[in-house]
């Protein structure tokens, strides 16, 4: 199944399930909701042509655990360029679930506080039941399905975080965290650990793995989150794989800007696709100065 949060018309975040072109309309308030009702929500009765509907981000988590350094590649990409710190794995922190965006939503780049605009393609995990410190042998029953995640970061901020160890206001960021585009569940992907993964800029591959070259396996990444206690509908990360700009030979000829459009792909999944813009051609005003926030 695949579950989305859509427009349709007047009508607002609305929740329901793919039928090929199909909308079908659920009768609960949030996709969020939808799994701490464990899925027993019944149709509304009506349906929406897909092209009809503008579809939003697919959840709004309570909480959204990041995983670091769970690709090997990415790793070692970064060491290969000298890149300031060692992302090493294990690194654990969240997500600011505000700054998340949907499908075809635009990521503002906010000029006067980073030069240095990176993208990250990872699989996120969707958690459909509440659970703590249990094992990966259990993790199965606690994986309702998956999603894309573009991890949007700002590389000059990160290296300046990561001197004290820990980074977060990098990454989160107003519309730092596109989602999407729908949420497609666990019974629908087989194994998750083989799934082609694709990231391209204004359509230039800048990243291509596959989910089977993470370090450590989805289930014990579940596991390894729980003592911080689940909530149905929570997010969890697997980290990014090779070939972000910032382990380019040249990061400033690779680096995201105004006008650039990234399309985020994960086999199975979908393609989650978003435009960078300027923050006068979001906002309509200039641009704050940064030094009132630094």
């Amino acid at each position: 199944m695949k579950l989305v949060t859509f427009d349709a018309g007047p009508d607002t975040a609305l929740v329901g399930r793919l039928d090929g072109d199909t909308v079908v309309g659920l009768d609960v308030p949030t996709t969020r909701e939808y799994f701490e009702r464990a899925g027993r929500v019944p149709a509304t009765g009506r349906t929406y042509p897909l092209t009809d509907v503008r579809l939003r981000a697919p959840i709004v988590p309570k909480k959204f655990f990041h995983t670091a350094g769970n690709f090997r590649e990415h790793h070692e990409d970064l060491a290969r360029v000298d890149w300031s710190h060692p992302v090493n794995r294990g690194i654990v922190f969240f997500q600011n679930v505000d700054a998340i965006v949907g499908p075809e939503d635009d990521i503002v780049y906010p000029a006067n506080l980073t030069r240095e605009l990176d993208y990250e393609l990872e699989l996120a995990v969707v958690i459909g039941r509440p659970g703590k410190f249990f094992g990966a042998e259990q993790a199965a029953e606690h994986i309702a399905g998956y999603l894309v995640f573009n991890d949007i970061t700002a590389r000059d901020i990160q290296r300046r975080e990561m001197e004290s160890g820990v980074f977060s206001f990098s990454k989160a960021i107003d519309t730092f965290c596109p989602i999407g585009p729908y949420i497609v569940t666990a019974d629908e992907i087989g194994d998750p650990h083989d799934l082609d993964m694709e990231l391209r800029v204004n359509g230039d591959v800048r990243q291509k793995s596959n989910t089977s070259r993470m370090s450590v396996s989805i289930p014990q990444l579940v596991a390894y989150h729980s003592p911080q206690i689940y909530s149905a509908g929570d997010i969890i990360t697997t980290g990014t794989i090779a070939g972000v700009a910032a382990s380019t030979p040249d990061p400033f000829a690779h680096y995201l800007k105004p006008g650039d459009v990234v399309e985020a792909e994960i086999e199975k999944l979908g393609v989650l696709r978003n435009r960078v813009v300027s923050w006068e051609d979001a906002y309509g005003t200039p641009e704050p100065p940064a030094g009132q926030w630094a």
